[in-house]
């Protein structure tokens, strides 16, 4: 028998688990319109475009391992819930946003 705690953090589970997803089909779409696109003027920057969204995918694809093990929605330095606010903005972010100030 479920939990209302336990369905809640299902739901949870399932709407982070869809934002996630979101977030790689419109990275994969990003690429895919840089590689459809013609070559351009500045392939530095088409470069970086380009390696900026693979990290991204990659910061996604931990947000996955996250989600399975349990440990998303978790500052990793500080070990503090994530504000939800945070989460919808950037379904993969690492760390809160003092955490993440003070890595910069």
């Amino acid at each position: 028998m479920t939990t209302d705690l336990g369905r809640t953090q299902q739901l949870a589970a399932h709407e982070a688990r869809r934002r996630l997803e979101h977030e790689r089909n419109s990275r994969l779409a990003q690429l895919r319109a840089i590689e459809e696109s013609a070559p351009h003027p500045d392939r530095d920057l088409q470069e970086a475009q380009t390696a900026a969204i693979q990290r991204v995918l990659e910061e996604i694809d931990a947000a996955g391992v996250r989600l399975a093990d349990g440990t998303y929605g978790t500052c990793g330095r500080c070990r503090t819930p994530i504000p939800v606010e945070r989460l919808e903005i950037l379904p993969y972010v690492r760390f809160c946003v003092g955490c993440q100030q003070r890595a910069s």
